[in-house]
């Protein structure tokens, strides 16, 4: 959920419309596989009986919740908002959403791990070869906007903010 709103989110201060097309493909794509995992926890909990929630550890969950899809890391932190990081600079918030994709990869490669059940692993692993493919995408939305960037100015100033200020590294003068 985090992944999919920072991600729409991000848009709004890119400024090259091919890397603004990466993230509403790839925001888009992650409010899917909300959805698909939030289906997988339906189906494997909707019929659970009060014995089986207590012997399988889901007993403090239900307790809240009782089968509802309530969005927490498998810790039980529940998702906030703090999540959405978007810092507005272009690189800053790529790198991040690098370090994003690879974090679920891990996560899917934990969850294929310890998961048994055959229809779960086929749905995993699609969710894990997607997001390599994000991190892909991202990867080369990290290079177009390098390749954007005025290379004299490469990281001395937010490309998405300071197009007006000048150099910040040799204090030219921003015209305000």
């Amino acid at each position: 959920m985090g992944a999919a709103t920072r991600y729409l989110n991000q848009r709004y201060s890119m400024p090259y419309g091919e890397v603004t097309g990466i993230l509403t493909d790839v925001g888009t794509e992650e409010l899917a596989h909300i959805e698909m995992i939030s289906a997988i926890i339906y189906q494997l909990t909707r019929n659970l009986t009060p014995e089986e929630i207590k012997r399988c550890g889901f007993d403090t969950y239900f307790v809240d919740h009782t089968t509802g899809i309530y969005p927490q890391a498998a810790s039980g932190f529940p998702f906030t908002a703090a999540e959405l990081s978007c810092s507005g600079d272009i690189f800053t918030d790529l790198n991040e959403d690098l370090a994003a994709e690879q974090k679920a990869r891990l996560s899917y490669d934990n969850i294929l791990r310890l998961v048994d059940d055959p229809d779960v692993k086929d749905a995993i692993r699609f969710l894990r070869e997607r997001e390599i493919v994000h991190y892909q995408r991202f990867g080369e939305a990290l290079r177009i906007a390098q390749d954007k960037v005025d290379a004299r100015n490469f990281y001395a100033f937010n490309p998405s903010f300071d197009t007006k200020a000048g150099n910040l590294l040799t204090k030219e003068p921003c015209g305000c």
